[in-house]
């Protein structure tokens, strides 16, 4: 019977892997059609009553639109209109002065400004900003959103200023400073490895390392020491915002060192005109001002800066949807959210750029007909997750996995954590979904329940490469909405090499004793 339960409640996600891996179907159908059994299967099998399963899915659809798709929309948005004012060309000549290089190029944008975004805001931004930069300037749209997705798995733990850890800690009643260094250590190898995955990935195969490794080891230190050393001393909020900018500013100087004179294969192509150099700093910093000011609003309105922090914080409506026990109270923060101020540094920096009024609002008006599908597929998935959780699938699920594993658990906890991702999209999400589970398993099997808490948190990351949500954003992002089958089947193979090293770590670690 338990294990009936078992293959029931795990019935949404086959389909959802075989929908999209097997059959090719269209995200969004794919996932309203998982939606629809979801549905069938928690008021059946579970006994959900339809006023407990509507508004599960109510909430699910009100989470996913405030502020997940607001975040998204936001980041697209304020991509599409540097194209509209033709910010982005200047944008990609003045990175080709960087480097004519499509790999260190690749590092700079999708590895440090993307674990940059991550750290600051989260939510899809480092997914969906990086991709559609790098598919502007020139790089395989698809490679590149496949690169972004894998390398984001590593920086979520400490994403959003640290509230998936942080959420983590209340939930497992642990210590949130030994919590992050925890996660720090379980996570090193993975995210020292993820630039070298990433030029490997755009250079498709392990020549694209050739000529260009020293540029990628420094990446990788750059970011990991001082992200390593964060973690441990300060906490959780700030390793992915010091390490990624430290590594910035590694990469850009080293750059002026090393592969000066790219390898035919790699070089960016860009006609004479976009080679130029006739800027000033001035419309540099114009044309950079949308990502600017993104960086101020979302620092000088997170905790890192308390007084404005504070002011606005409450400026926000918490209401409880579910009609049964339990139920999570959701709260729309109607200003210190980062959709929000990714808007508002969108606007502003198109005013900067001379673009009016009616401009924006066309921009707007074709962001969101473009990307309904992506929105319907995120609503679906969400609500999917939310119905999931409260008739008690998701449970189920982990508890016959828990029952399965036996001594063996610590290298399948991972595992547990990617599978909560892969339901809900969000590393936040699974820490409140699987977290308690996890820290009490261990605790009952005398392990330490925080190294299995961070075990949890780092499958979440993992998780996000094949989730629904995830892989609508990156689809999004590079204008190929439609090919979510596409995305997953590459990004697979990935996804089974981080989580079965990760489990490995997990294992290790727990038999040394951490």
């Amino acid at each position: 019977m338990l294990f009936l339960k078992f293959l029931l409640a795990i019935l949404p996600i086959l389909w959802l892997i075989i929908a999209l891996s097997v059959l090719k179907i269209a995200g969004h159908k794919a996932c309203v059609a998982a939606l629809v059994l979801t549905v069938i299967l928690a008021m059946t099998y579970w006994k959900l009553n339809l006023t407990y399963t509507l508004t599960a899915g109510l909430e699910g659809v009100l989470n996913a639109l405030w502020p997940i798709c607001l975040v998204i929309v936001a980041a697209l948005f304020t991509y599409n209109l540097t194209l509209k004012t033709g910010a982005m060309d200047l944008i990609k000549k003045m990175l080709a002065g960087v480097s004519m290089d499509e790999r260190i190029l690749l590092l700079i944008i999708g590895w440090g400004f993307g674990n940059f975004m991550e750290g600051m805001a989260g939510f899809g931004t480092a997914v969906a900003i990086p991709a559609s930069m790098l598919a502007g300037i020139g790089l395989d749209p698809m490679r590149a959103v496949i690169a972004c997705l894998v390398v984001n798995s590593t920086p979520t733990a400490f994403g959003s200023v640290g509230v998936p850890t942080v959420t983590l800690a209340s939930v497992t009643g642990l210590d949130a400073l030994p919590l992050a260094g925890d996660v720090a250590v379980i996570q090193c190898i993975l995210t020292f490895l993820s630039p070298f995955f990433m030029v490997c990935i755009v250079g498709k195969g392990l020549k694209a390392l050739k000529g260009v490794f020293p540029m990628v080891l420094i990446s990788a230190l750059s970011f990991t020491v001082p992200w390593f050393i964060s973690a441990q001393l300060i906490g959780c909020e700030l390793p992915n915002i010091i390490g990624s900018i430290i590594s910035l500013i590694c990469m850009v100087a080293a750059s002026r060192f090393f592969n000066k004179e790219p390898d035919e294969e790699y070089a960016i192509t860009l006609t004479e005109e976009d080679r130029g150099t006739g800027f000033t700093v001035a419309e540099g910093v114009k044309a950079w001002s949308p990502f600017i000011l993104i960086f101020f609003l979302l620092m000088f309105t997170s905790t890192l800066c308390p007084p404005i922090h504070n002011l606005i914080a409450d400026i926000k409506t918490s209401a409880v949807f579910y009609a049964g026990e339990g139920g999570s109270t959701l709260t729309f923060s109607w200003i210190n959210t980062p959709g929000v101020m990714i808007f508002i540094a969108a606007v502003i920096g198109g005013l900067i750029q001379k673009a009016t009024v009616g401009d924006m609002l066309g921009v707007l008006l074709d962001t969101l007909k473009k990307y309904w599908k992506t929105i319907l597929t995120i609503c679906s998935v969400m609500a999917t997750a939310k119905i999931m959780g409260y008739s008690g699938m998701i449970s189920d699920i982990a508890n016959v996995l828990v029952i399965v594993a036996g001594p063996f658990y610590p290298f399948i906890s991972p595992f547990i954590g990617a599978l909560g991702a892969f339901v809900t999209g969000s590393g936040t999400s699974t820490c409140v979904l699987f977290g308690g589970l996890q820290s009490q398993t261990a605790i009952s099997l005398g392990l330490n329940p925080s190294w299995m808490a961070a075990a949890n948190v780092m499958g979440a990351g993992i998780g996000k490469m094949i989730c629904p949500q995830c892989i609508a954003i990156g689809a999004g992002a590079i204008n190929a909405v439609g090919s979510e089958s596409q995305i997953l089947r590459s990004v697979f193979k990935y996804f089974i090499i981080y989580v079965l090293i990760a489990g490995v770590i997990c294992f290790a670690g727990s038999a040394m004793g951490l």
